[in-house]
């Protein structure tokens, strides 16, 4: 029993050794990998997860003669400020309906998109359309605010010399009109960019399928709603979760550069990210402007929980966990 036991222990022993020499090869043949894996890990930390020590700021009276850490405490008292302003109503109520207005109209345009240059993949045009569409997400605000300001400005702007020329309109004092021009400036931005992620799924479908319902005589359209689209579900979820979970955030860019900051149009361009901003420059505070951070975070969060939730019911396939 004694030689059974001993000639068993051996052989364990040769097998943790086996185990081990094969997690150093491994390592070895993956080592490269790791290597091209840690810049992208290092601004991970750096840019997600480092930052998240500022979550202390929202629950602090800041002063900075004692340091972050040595501050006084003050509970919720950042918070108040976020909904006892006069404006507090206004910049909710833009953030939401704009996020949740481009949401629905940012996936049906890319999805179009991503349909439209799928048919045209084999040509030589695909080469030449996929840049221009895929640009004008890399113009910064700033650039962006002149060329909205060049087709907008009341005395030399392209439609007020052009289109309105008899009865130029006042673009920049009349709120009216932006919830308009910051959708179509959104969609020119945005729309190229967020179709390439459906362009790729749409790449990875099997070719078969198609050929398979060719020879059964199913027109461009049946291949689309009966292969294309059923098989771009899990991503068009994947992508209004995501989306959904940064409802509460607003492109600072966008509504604070493109309208020039004009306090007139504040109706309808305030949002939540502006508003800090101002708040910010204006009562240099940083614990509120923290605490607003922090808000939105939260119920992105609680927002991501409760629509995954619901999609892991009606089809847990489709869910993201």
């Amino acid at each position: 029993m004694s030689e059974k036991k001993k000639s068993g222990s051996e052989f364990d022993d040769v097998l943790k050794q086996q185990e081990k020499l094969k997690r150093k090869e491994r390592f070895k043949n993956d080592f490269p990998l790791y290597l091209m894996m840690l810049p992208g890990m290092i601004y991970l930390v750096c840019n997600n997860y480092l930052p998240m020590f500022g979550i202390l700021l929202a629950f602090k009276r800041i002063n900075y003669s004692i340091g972050i850490l040595k501050s006084p405490w003050c509970g919720l008292d950042n918070f108040e400020y976020l909904f006892k302003t006069k404006d507090a109503f206004i910049m909710i109520r833009n953030t939401l309906a704009y996020n949740g207005f481009w949401i629905i109209m940012d996936l049906c345009i890319a999805v179009f998109i991503a349909l439209c240059m799928n048919e045209i993949a084999q040509r030589k045009i695909a080469k030449v359309i996929q840049p221009i569409i895929c640009f004008p997400s890399m113009v910064s605000a700033v650039i962006l605010s002149f060329l909205v300001y060049a087709f907008l400005s009341q005395s030399y702007g392209y439609l007020n010399t052009t289109v309105f020329s008899d009865s130029p309109k006042e673009w920049y004092t009349t709120a009216a009109y932006w919830p308009f021009i910051l959708t179509i400036v959104h969609i020119w931005q945005g729309a190229g960019q967020s179709s390439v992620i459906y362009m790729a799924s749409i790449g990875g479908i099997d070719k078969g399928l198609y050929e398979s319902a060719r020879i059964d005589g199913a027109t461009k359209l049946e291949q689309i709603r009966y292969i294309t689209l059923p098989l771009l579900k899990p991503m068009i979820t994947m992508m209004l979760l995501l989306s959904i979970g940064r409802i509460f955030n607003s492109d600072f860019g966008l509504f604070y550069q493109v309208p020039l900051g004009n306090g007139m149009l504040y109706e309808t361009t305030q949002t939540i990210d502006t508003f800090v901003y101002r708040a910010l420059i204006l009562s240099n505070n940083v614990g509120q402007s923290s605490a607003a951070s922090v808000f939105q975070a939260i119920i992105g969060f609680a927002l991501v929980m409760m629509s995954n939730a619901l999609v892991r019911k009606i089809n847990p396939e489709n869910s993201l966990f």
